[in-house]
């Protein structure tokens, strides 16, 4: 039997991709099929197989149900957000008049780069009622301390407000990078045909925009259903249940109590959520790729 060329080039890449990937997945989706929990782990023959009923027991679980509408709440606000904030930083950067562009696109890369744990622990101290700089500043425009993450109606928009900032940097370089690959020659025919900026910006550079625009978009989508670092150092899930999001009740739900098979079914949950999420967005593409 001859084995092509290719396949060994093929293999290591392959053989990786089912370790970390593939087997994962079915070991996750076969442990959601018990109750694994802390006896389990000392005795396997503690463990029982009870088919759906951790899915079952999920949704049944208000705390389930508030951590799924938390999450798609920080999507819904923060993903745009993100996406328009990183758009706006690009256009900025790559504008003729702009000046020192190197120096200011690594300052908004910076922090990207920085650990998300210190990022936290350092806003939550801007964030501080009594000492926060946050606090400090407009207390000097003689408004009252505000307690932004013990208020239920404040602690996850400043839970969206620290995401914005700490990944719209990566954003814009992508988006740096598509403004880069737009030729030159469409904006000098819009010029000749009278276009002014902003209808340059609107039927030039958005429409050729939108591979990268959809890229960012899906990415910042799978990122912002991962949240967890954010609510775990800042909020611990409060205040109430106000923060707490499906990565952080898995957390909890595997390793403060132990229940590993219900853990494992949220975590099948929330993969089924992002690759509905991520065919989705490649269906529209899709279908208006084949109209044109």
């Amino acid at each position: 039997m001859r084995i092509h060329p290719a396949a060994g080039f093929l293999a290591p890449a392959l053989a990786a991709l089912l370790c970390f990937f593939l087997l994962p997945v079915v070991a996750g989706f076969a442990l959601s099929l018990t109750d694994f929990d802390l006896y389990a782990l000392a005795d396997l023959r503690n463990l029982r197989f009870v088919g759906l009923e951790n899915y079952a027991q999920l949704l049944r679980d208000p705390g389930f149900w508030s951590a799924f509408r938390n999450t798609l709440g920080f999507v819904a606000v923060g993903g745009p957000l993100s996406v328009g904030a990183s758009l706006a930083a690009a256009l900025l950067l790559c504008a003729k008049s702009a000046r020192a562009q190197a120096f200011f696109r690594t300052v908004y890369f910076l922090p990207v780069v920085t650990t998300l744990v210190a990022v936290a622990v350092v806003w939550r101290f801007l964030y501080h009622p009594r000492l926060g700089l946050l606090n400090h500043a407009l207390g000097t425009l003689g408004v009252a301390p505000i307690d932004w993450l013990g208020d239920p109606a404040l602690a996850m928009p400043a839970l969206i407000a620290l995401a914005v900032w700490k990944n719209f940097g990566f954003n814009m370089v992508i988006f740096v990078a598509g403004l880069q690959g737009i030729p030159e020659r469409l904006y000098e025919a819009a010029r000749l045909d009278g276009a002014t900026r902003w209808q340059q910006l609107r039927f030039v550079t958005l429409p050729m925009l939108l591979p990268t625009t959809g890229f960012v978009a899906l990415m910042t989508l799978i990122g912002h259903f991962q949240l967890f670092a954010e609510p775990y150092v800042m909020t611990q899930g409060g205040p109430g249940d106000s923060t707490r999001s499906l990565v952080l009740l898995l957390y909890e739900q595997g390793f403060r109590w132990w229940s590993l098979g219900q853990a494992a079914a949220i975590a099948v949950v929330l993969f089924a959520i992002v690759l509905g999420a991520t065919l989705l967005s490649r269906v529209r593409p899709a279908r208006r790729e084949a109209h044109a």
